[in-house]
């Protein structure tokens, strides 16, 4: 039995063998030579012949770029302008060197050398024969066929000479003179693949939305008449469709054609794919099976109309994206691609424009599976491919990318980096002839009915798509340090949203390029002004900006800034989805108690929440969420509702007061003791001091200016110089005081712009300010100064908008909330990249708690829109940083500046020209407002609930 048993299994183990060795015989088989990302990576043998570790053998990780693992010069590519035509770096090369060995079972197979990305030119030999031509351009697979070179039965020798700069001037100017960051190397992976005799090279697909599906069949090898099948699978796996041709001896290509009836359709909101499962069979016998995914769908340029997709016209939501990473530069792996993708689709974006270059493979994938249209480009930054480079360069990019569904338009080059011979180079790969157009920065570059013209300012926008042509800004916003991307976006987009000929646009750019210099300890370099152009850091840090795109772009577009007194539990709802109903989606509401100061936590605790039903608001429709609210929604401090999208990602939050902000300060602000004590005065010639509850307080005679502070610690507080008009002209002309029942009254008189200043201390401690000042015309900011020493600031807590900074522009992805931020240096777009920025404007303050080596102290207001100036920061560096800052640095403001951006004729210095929301302040008549200062740590009355902190998708 034992015997028989083992006979049994040795059989079944043969059969197995013999099983998979005939599938993987009707397969590719692929042997890395390389690693296969920067996480995973071979040791080869390799030579620099300049710069750093240069001029003897040693060993590199591959694939690398080389001067991140210690070799070579740096350069960013316009380091032209620096050193001429003739910079330092031309010569720069890398001689790399590995043996290898192929299985016995590829004898008779075909082999191919392929390489996923090299910069620049590439030698390759194989066994010390020339593999092909030099390989000319950085970002493009290529391949050579090296069946006849290899030696079966021993080991093998790859020898590459890689050249930073190319023998090809185009090829420089198009990819090496640009403005990134310039690198060397075998940047992605190196292997080999094997066929059969017969087999399928590639395939090209072009899958329409009403089920039409044609594909090309390229072969190889092809000596025998043969069958050639597509059979079409859908997510689930079965079956849907199936085409079928006949190839001749001599045929290299078949066209196979069929109709999938009632396809689910491939969208940026409904990425669905399917596969078809290509056989070749000669004699009735399997020669060569291979599989591609796909999706169904149509684009189309209507003329003077629109983008449309499937039949409805889009919208790109999109943003510039280098492929990128601060140790390993252009090296990546999946879950950077997959981390950028869903960064993108936080964002509520669903478009990507690949700049300037085509990428991994892998990143295309992501886009595919989770839903993002794409624009894929050659590269050419001002400067275009000859035609003769070029040729190569589409055919490479094209054939590797063709099935794609993400991807709806070819871009030829960037910025004047067209060479208009290659237009209908891109169909001849292209089963589908997807659009090609032309990304460029200047007037009258129209190509295939879509202008893309960049940095256009919000007014030449609206001459544009008021125009005969689709507008689609390929760059725009540009948003370098804390200047652009949702700075003005939500001007600019309401005008993209609401015109016809518009296909909406892709700000610059998603990552600062901060390189980490091997050769200047490990610091993250952005080259000056050059590269810190993303709305997130180079590790992926997100700026402020990040969170107002999410809320501009958020397909549940809901404008209610804050609940009116008639509200009944009814939110006015536009769905900017284009294919999804919101009955699709998921809402919930939740009521919430804030915070208090000099609670351990900051945050809120949810008393109530509940999913409700979805309305059935079809796309780009409007409609109205009733969230059903209980009876006694008004006794909360707060309603948040949040929406999720069909996968049960968050959207938005949004959050609204439901009480005013007198209510809010209950149990914080208290005026009147149960025993009240007289507020001591005593004055000298220049100074009058107030005292009450260990708290003591002083005042200049001769400037009307609070001087002197002393919290309830009987420590010194360096709180004062203030108040000071930040706009307008006061001149001091005196200071009284008297007594009231509840404590005492300073008041300090001025000719000009400040009508009144009333300050009160009560015997609780608590001291009162109330102002009021009278502008009329255009002014950056307005309010009342003050100032504390930086060095002293540890943290501050506050109840109001957050966590980070406002711009009268940027007004968005801010909530209300109780936030803490503790001190940083940030400027945006810098080294250390720490977000939230703590210094800056921060909006709707209800009260703030300020820590600092000397003690607390906070400042409290009950009227609503205050603005508090965090210290001394900039948006925009330059030669003098701007926007300017108020006097003083602590200010409390009724009125912020609007920030520009980098680019867009003089925008950084004229903001109004990104639209109406980016105009100075325009002011007419007086302002009124009270604060209320405690110097210490107040006592708080009222019933305390545990802290939960929110779960980021609760509902689920």
């Amino acid at each position: 039995m034992r015997r028989k048993l083992l006979f049994l299994l040795t059989y079944l183990s043969l059969l197995c063998t013999s099983g998979l060795r005939a599938q993987s015989d009707t397969r590719k088989q692929v042997q890395y030579l390389s690693g296969t990302d920067n996480n995973h990576t071979a040791t080869w043998d390799f030579y620099c012949t300049g710069g750093r570790k240069s001029g003897y053998w040693t060993t590199i990780q591959v694939p690398s770029c080389w001067e991140q693992q210690g070799f070579g010069s740096y350069n960013y590519g316009r380091d032209y302008k620096t050193y001429g035509k003739n910079f330092r770096f031309a010569d720069e090369k890398g001689m790399y060197k590995r043996q290898f060995q192929v299985p016995a079972s590829w004898k008779g197979k075909q082999v191919y050398l392929v390489f996923e990305g090299a910069m620049t030119d590439t030698e390759v030999k194989v066994n010390g024969q020339l593999a092909g031509p030099i390989h000319q351009g950085a970002f493009y697979r290529f391949k050579y066929d090296i069946t006849d070179k290899l030696q079966a039965d021993k080991a093998n020798l790859l020898e590459i000479t890689v050249s930073k700069m190319s023998a090809e001037a185009s090829v420089n100017n198009a990819e090496r003179l640009a403005d990134y960051w310039i690198f060397g190397g075998i940047f992605r992976p190196v292997y080999l693949e094997a066929y059969p005799k017969q087999f399928i090279a590639r395939t090209a697909v072009a899958a329409k939305a009403d089920g039409t599906f044609a594909m090309n069949v390229f072969l190889k090898g092809q000596t025998q008449a043969g069958e050639v099948q597509a059979d079409i699978l859908d997510a689930t796996g079965k079956v849907v469709g199936t085409a079928k041709g006949t190839a001749s001896a001599q045929d290299t290509v078949v066209t196979l054609r069929t109709k999938v009836n009632k396809p689910l359709q491939w969208t940026s909101e409904t990425p669905n794919l399917y596969r078809a499962n290509v056989t070749l069979k000669t004699n009735g016998n399997l020669a060569f099976q291979t599989s591609e995914k796909f999706g169904f769908r149509t684009i189309e340029i209507r003329r003077g109309k629109g983008i449309y997709v499937n039949g409805t016209q889009v919208k790109m939501k999109g943003i510039n994206r280098h492929s990128w990473w601060p140790e390993t530069g252009r090296t990546l792996n999946d879950s950077i691609h997959l981390g950028d993708v869903k960064l993108m689709k936080e964002m509520n974006m669903n478009a990507v424009r690949l700049s300037h270059y085509p990428p991994d493979a892998k990143f295309l994938e992501i886009c595919d599976s989770l839903g993002l249209y794409v624009l894929d480009e050659l590269a050419g930054w001002q400067k275009a491919y000859s035609t003769k480079a070029g040729e190569k360069l589409v055919k490479e990019m094209v054939e590797k990318d063709v099935n794609h569904p993400s991807i709806i338009f070819w871009s030829n080059g960037n910025e004047g980096g067209t060479n208009k011979e290659l237009d209908d180079d891109f169909g001849k790969y292209d089963l589908s002839n997807r659009p090609v157009i032309h990304a460029h920065h200047r007037p009258g570059n129209a190509f295939n009915g879509i202008d893309t013209n960049h940095y256009e300012d919000y007014y030449s926008t609206q001459k544009i798509l008021s125009d005969s042509l689709i507008y689609m800004p390929t760059e725009f916003l540009h948003a370098q340090d804390d200047g652009g991307a949702a700075v003005g976006l939500g001007d600019f987009w309401e005008l993209h949203w609401k015109s016809q000929r518009s296909g909406g646009g892709f700000i610059w750019a998603l990552v600062d390029e901060g390189i980490v210099r091997t050769d200047l300890n490990n610091i993250i370099d952005v080259n000056g002004v050059n590269a810190p152009d993303g709305v997130v850091g180079p590790h992926r840090e997100k700026e402020g900006s990040f969170y107002a795109i999410r809320e501009i772009f958020s397909p549940v577009h809901i404008t209610l800034k804050e609940l009116p007194s008639s509200f009944k539990g009814v939110v006015p709802v536009e769905n900017r989805y284009h294919f999804t109903n919101l009955n699709q989606c998921y809402f919930q509401w939740e009521l919430v108690k804030y915070r208090k100061p000099g609670e351990a936590f900051s945050g809120y605790t949810t008393m109530k929440k509940s999913r409700m039903a979805s309305p059935n608001v079809a796309p780009l429709a409007s409609g109205k969420l009733d969230l059903k609210l209980p009876k006694d929604w008004k006794t909360y401090d707060a309603l948040l509702l949040s929406a999720y999208d069909p996968a049960k990602n968050l959207v938005y939050k949004w959050s609204w007061k439901t009480v005013a902000n007198d209510k809010l300060l209950d149990g914080i602000l208290t005026l009147q003791d149960k025993q009240p004590q007289p507020v001591e005065v005593t004055e000298s010639d220049t100074t009058l001091t107030l005292k009450a509850s260990d708290i003591t307080v002083a005042f200049n005679k001769r400037s009307g200016k609070l001087t002197g502070v002393k919290g309830n610690s009987g420590d010194k507080l360096s709180f004062g110089n203030g108040p000071v008009l930040v706009s307008g002209n006061a001149t001091f002309t005196g200071l009284t005081h008297r007594k009231e029942n509840d404590g005492e009254v300073v008041e300090a008189s001025y000719t000009g712009d400040l009508k009144s200043v009333r300050w009160k201390m009560y015997s609780t401690g608590w001291l009162s300010l109330s102002y009021e000042y009278a502008l009329s015309g255009d002014f950056p900011f307005t309010g009342v100064s003050f100032t504390y020493p930086e060095n002293f600031v540890l943290s501050a807590k506050w109840l109001g908008k957050g966590p980070y900074r406002v711009w009268k522009n940027r007004l968005q992805g801010v909530t209300d909330n109780v936030w803490e931020n503790a001190y940083n240096n940030t400027q945006t777009g810098a080294a250390p990249w720490i977000y939230p920025e703590f210094k800056g404007y921060f909006a709707d303050i209800t009260w703030l708690e300020m820590n600092t080596v000397e003690g607390k102290f906070l400042v409290a207001s009950p009227d609503k829109g205050l603005y508090v100036r965090m210290l001394d920061f900039y948006g925009l560096s330059g030669v003098k940083p701007h926007p300017a800052l108020p006097i003083g640095n602590l200010s409390f403001l009724d009125a912020i500046p609007p920030i520009g951006t980098k680019l867009a004729l003089n925008i950084d210095s004229n903001p109004q020209k990104l639209g109406p929301n980016s105009e100075p302040n325009h002011v007419s008549g007086s302002t009124k407002r009270t604060l209320y200062f405690f110097f210490g740590l107040p006592k708080t009355s009222g019933e305390q609930q545990p802290y939960t902190v929110p779960a980021k998708n609760d509902l689920f």
